[in-house]
């Protein structure tokens, strides 16, 4: 068990919300991002930034919870952009596809243009 310990602080930009994600995503507290990314969702926010920049680790648990609500997401014209990855997490998207699957930038505030230019 690691003693690191993650949370998200959420904010609204308009119509896109924002998950700034922070600490160690593992299969522990991928829970966590999937009860956020629901509740987004729920509450028919369908345009999701992910904002890595504090994340410290992921694990393929974590990985998951990006599938999970992509293609409802998409259905309802949204998406989820990732922004802000360290290197060696782009390394593990780029490595497993992902980058493949989702927009990734260098910063929120080009995933907010992203979504306001589409």
């Amino acid at each position: 068990m690691n003693n690191n310990k993650f949370f998200i602080n959420t904010t609204k930009e308009d119509t896109v919300c924002v998950l700034h994600l922070n600490g160690f995503l593992d299969a522990l507290t991928s829970v966590v991002l999937e009860e956020e990314i629901k509740k987004n969702v729920d509450n028919n926010c369908f345009k999701i930034i992910l904002d890595l920049k504090s994340l410290t680790y992921i694990s393929s648990a974590g990985l998951g919870v990006f599938m999970l609500y992509i293609e409802k997401i998409r259905k309802n014209e949204g998406d989820i952009i990732m922004t802000n990855l360290s290197k060696s997490i782009f390394e593990v998207m780029n490595l497993l596809g992902f980058d493949e699957i989702f927009h990734i930038t260098n910063t929120v505030e080009e995933a907010i243009n992203l979504f306001n230019n589409s």
